[in-house]
């Protein structure tokens, strides 16, 4: 009997220990929020800290990555990256970049339609804004040339089950991926057919995927009518962040003055309050937005891009900062905790197309693309 019931206390401890539970910060000293009576305070030289951190251990690590370097997967930490470079002193990883670019001369993926397959070209055009050297200019505008004078006849309700047949932006996540391209490539020519084509695609996919009432964009057409297990509509935590953090690359791209800004301004605004209020207690968002109880553990790429559109926000004027700052400072802490002390951040969604559970162990180069995002406008908070 007393066997048994040491047996039954012990598994009971064991239970308790490796519950699944976030991350622990590094320290107690590395909490980057402090509090100055109500109004809570971001500490500039921590925040860049910990996005050094990592981004270390994703640079020191990206052997082990399976995924093709002009993946879109790669090109998301490339353009995180890229934000990084602009705030840190060290030149680490400006020169990282312009190896991987050097290395395929510049080039997009190989799907000529395929969004994912041009989203290298984030990190491209903006370190051709960096150097002027036209040879990171070229590769890209003869793809975007290509496609705006053979536009794609697909239709946007396609068959996702074959991959090379995406050649319209008819999935939420190519919102990220493709349109900010299009953006960039205004910003340097000036040339408005880029602007006109962009702005023409991305609204075909909003009139098919934004929900009004809910105001959140469903990954596809065929999860228009899908439920979750509580009943309500499925929309995707990290299809929704994919949406935002385009919307931020676009916006940084127009002039004030551009007619098409507002709309995109409006849609910015409108889904910050939604998505604000749907942030879990502590601070993370969750992979599945309307049914967090079924996916109940921490979904850090959608946190990242979150943090990264509500901070922008914030910086640009489109948002009340007494009003988000708290929603930016609660999700910037629960991403702290989310790192391992080496620097690989946890939490994070594998590839998909839909809400799935996530464990503490769990990473890859886009949610740590979405976490320097989120800094990179974390630290502008902090000046």
């Amino acid at each position: 009997m007393k066997i048994l019931v040491l047996t039954t206390i012990c598994c009971l401890w064991l239970t308790s220990l490796f519950a699944i539970q976030p991350v622990r910060p590094l320290s107690a000293n590395n909490v980057s929020l402090m509090k100055t009576g109500d109004s809570p305070v971001l500490e500039k030289a921590q925040v860049l800290k910990i996005m050094e951190l990592v981004a270390d251990w994703q640079i020191a690590n990206q052997g082990q990555v399976k995924h093709h370097d002009l993946d879109w997967t790669n090109a998301t930490l490339y353009s995180g990256m890229m934000e990084l470079a602009s705030v840190s002193k060290n030149a680490r990883y400006n020169q990282w970049l312009l190896d991987i670019g050097s290395r395929y001369l510049w080039q997009p993926f190989y799907n000529m339609y395929l969004a994912d397959d041009i989203a290298v070209s984030q990190m491209y055009l903006d370190m051709y804004k960096k150097t002027g050297d036209k040879r990171m200019l070229y590769p890209t505008m003869a793809r975007i040339e290509f496609i705006i004078n053979h536009p794609s006849a697909s239709s946007l309700n396609i068959d996702y089950s074959n991959y090379l047949t995406l050649e319209r932006w008819s999935w939420c996540d190519a919102l990220f991926m493709a349109p900010p391209v299009y953006a960039q490539m205004y910003n340097i020519t000036k040339d408005i057919k880029y602007m006109d084509f962009m702005d023409k695609e991305y609204k075909g996919t909003y009139n098919l995927l934004y929900n009004k009432e809910e105001k959140l964009f469903t990954r596809d057409w065929s999860y228009l009518e899908k439920k979750e297990v509580n009943g309500k509509k499925v929309f995707w935590g990290r299809g929704n962040g994919w949406v935002m953090g385009g919307l931020v690359k676009i916006l940084k791209e127009l002039p004030d003055s551009d007619p098409s800004r507002k709309f995109y301004d409006n849609l910015l605004i409108e889904m910050s309050e939604r998505i604000s209020g749907l942030q879990n207690k502590d601070g993370y968002w969750h992979a599945s937005l309307l049914d967090p109880e079924a996916f109940p553990n921490p979904e850090t790429s959608s946190s990242g891009f979150f943090v990264y559109a509500l901070a922008y926000g914030i910086n640009s004027g489109l948002l009340d900062r007494s009003k988000y700052l708290p929603v930016v400072s609660r999700g910037w802490k629960a991403l702290e905790k989310a790192v391992y002390p080496d620097g690989k951040l946890g939490w994070v969604q594998p590839v998909g197309q839909d809400p799935q559970k996530t464990t503490k162990e769990m990473t890859d180069v886009y949610g740590v693309g979405a976490f320097l995002f989120a800094g990179s406008e974390v630290y502008k908070l902090a000046e």
